[in-house]
């Protein structure tokens, strides 16, 4: 078992930046790839980033250039810097971990989640 524990969420005005964090904890040798997913309401949820165990990193086209996803593998957390914020960020982020060896793109093959973090862009 994963438990998974997300912080950072909160109200930021357009252009404003924010950094989610997910701490991990529990069989954390199993974990292959996390990732960070939204939903806005009315809509399905979505794959903002994900990054594999080595490194590998992948994004969504709406996020480039602008979400960095990272690891501390020494605190077991893992994080997205959010910077340029657009009032179309607004969802709840949910943290994702998967244990399959490979750079993980729908939600069902992760295999944990955490509660979600509100984020409000206003315009």
């Amino acid at each position: 078992q994963v438990q998974l524990v997300e912080s950072g969420g909160g109200l930021v005005q357009a252009g404003g930046s924010l950094r989610l964090s997910c701490a991990a904890s529990g069989t954390i040798f199993s974990i292959n790839v996390m990732g960070w997913y939204r939903q806005a309401p009315g809509k399905q949820r979505e794959l903002v980033a994900a990054i594999t165990r080595g490194r590998s990193t992948n994004y969504a086209d709406s996020v480039k250039g602008r979400f960095i996803i990272s690891t501390d593998n020494a605190k077991n957390t893992v994080y997205l810097q959010m910077n340029s914020l657009k009032p179309e960020d607004t969802a709840v982020y949910y943290c994702a971990v998967g244990q399959l060896p490979a750079m993980l793109v729908c939600p069902y093959e992760y295999n944990y989640w955490g509660q979600g973090t509100q984020v409000t862009v206003s315009s």
